[in-house]
């Protein structure tokens, strides 16, 4: 008798730690007219989403190049890391959102012969959909971006163009954009040939995190929260630790780790973690 009143006291104990589980759903999508298609994305919700009725913050997370909206899903971990750091306290329950940024073609970023505007689309229509459908605060301040490689590269622009929507941004492992006009030219030519040398310094300009930081005006310097994260053995690093210099020396507030690791997933894994400390950090009143 005492054995099967231990065992039910063991299950009536297992219900609440079951219970207490995000949701993810990998295969959503979002009508585009300026991409003239449909746009998957797939969605993080935490634990306790379903028997709430709360507004919850939001974290956009992007991709890198040859993944798609579920690379955070399968490789990432994305369910299981942010169970987690809620669950110890670690991070504040909130949405996560991954857009799909690898069908018809590849990038975060307007398309500089005007006719694939993706971020367009992230701003005027992604955005909006997912932020009415789901609980989701519209505030700055309840507004993080994090992403990884090329999805890194999203979350830089994303948050040097639009400050006033984002409280924090992560760009891990980024690709930071061409490091001087030159590499820009020489990037763009190949698959441009006729393009105009004024084109390219538009797009080299609004393209490069470097560009978009030295010409950052004085009152946007503690606009966004940023962490920066890249391994000592990553092809991008010399990219990231050249924005860390630009950073420093435009004295604009950041925080930039170098950890021992490459460009694998490995290395994002532990990452995830520390991003969803940081954006709740802002989330929350600090």
């Amino acid at each position: 008798m005492k054995i099967i009143s231990t065992i039910a006291l063991a299950a009536m104990l297992a219900i609440p730690a079951l219970a207490q589980t995000g949701k993810v759903l990998d295969n959503l999508s979002v009508p585009s007219k300026l991409l003239k298609s449909e746009r998957k994305f797939a969605i993080y919700l935490p634990p306790d989403y379903a028997t709430s009725e709360r507004s919850y913050p939001v974290m956009y997370l992007l991709h890198g190049a040859g993944d798609d909206h579920t690379g955070w899903v399968q490789f990432g971990e994305v369910l299981h890391i942010a169970d987690k750091a809620i669950r110890e306290g670690k991070a504040t329950p909130m949405i996560i959102v991954m857009p799909d940024a690898n069908t018809g073609r590849r990038g975060y970023f307007n398309d500089v012969k005007g006719d694939w505007p993706y971020e367009d689309f992230f701003f005027t229509e992604l955005m909006p959909y997912v932020e009415k459908k789901f609980r989701i605060k519209g505030e700055k301040r309840f507004r993080a971006i994090a992403g990884l490689s090329m999805g890194g590269g999203g979350s830089f622009m994303y948050a040097l163009h639009h400050p006033e929507l984002f409280s924090s941004a992560c760009p891990l492992s980024a690709s930071t954009g061409p490091i001087t006009l030159d590499d820009a030219k020489k990037n763009m030519v190949r698959n441009n040939p006729n393009i105009a040398d004024s084109t390219v310094e538009r797009y080299y300009n609004r393209h490069s995190a470097l560009a978009l930081i030295n010409n950052m005006p004085d009152d946007q310097k503690k606009a966004v929260r940023w962490y920066i994260d890249c391994g000592d053995d990553d092809f991008l690093y010399e990219g990231n630790s050249l924005v860390h210099i630009a950073l420093r020396k435009k004295e604009i507030p950041h925080e930039f780790r170098v950890r021992e690791g490459g460009h694998t997933w490995t290395y994002w894994r532990e990452s995830l973690p520390e991003v969803l400390e940081f954006v709740s950090k802002a989330f929350h009143q600090y």
